[in-house]
């Protein structure tokens, strides 16, 4: 498993808020995507994803019972779908909580979630919508015009 993050994923309660914070506080850029419920933002060798705090702990299959759940996710995005497969199995070999096994996404690709020791979530994941780059780096859509 190559040593890379590929996505942070903060859960908030409202992401067209939180997305205005980036772009018009901050004068960030968004990918162009075609959805009202996320957000990403390339930010050089790592993308910072916006997601609805209730539809980041549906996607991971945990309670969004605002306290277990800390709300924020990183990803480590593989090539294919056999790399996500074995990055799980190394994930849970060496400790990690099983919570969702890899499947088909409802986004198009295919994902699953690990508890690290802490408790934070990680999303093992290939979305062949965002290929990446030879040094692993996820390839977003660019910002709209």
């Amino acid at each position: 498993m190559e040593q890379r993050l590929t996505l942070v994923t903060l859960g908030v309660p409202d992401v067209a808020a939180a997305r205005r914070f980036f772009e018009d506080g901050l004068g960030w850029r968004a990918a162009e995507f075609d959805s009202d419920e996320v957000a990403f933002f390339d930010c050089g060798t790592c993308a910072l994803g916006l997601f609805g705090r209730g539809a980041l702990a549906h996607d991971a299959g945990v309670a969004d019972d605002g306290g277990a759940f800390p709300a924020t996710s990183v990803a480590w995005n593989g090539r294919t779908r056999a790399e996500v497969d074995a990055a799980f199995a190394r994930a849970v070999a060496a400790g990690a909580e099983p919570v969702k096994p890899p499947e088909e996404a409802f986004w198009g690709g295919y994902s699953g979630y690990v508890r690290i020791p802490g408790g934070h979530l990680l999303e093992l994941a290939h979305n062949p919508g965002w290929p990446l780059d030879e040094t692993g780096r996820m390839v977003l859509p660019p910002p709209a015009a």
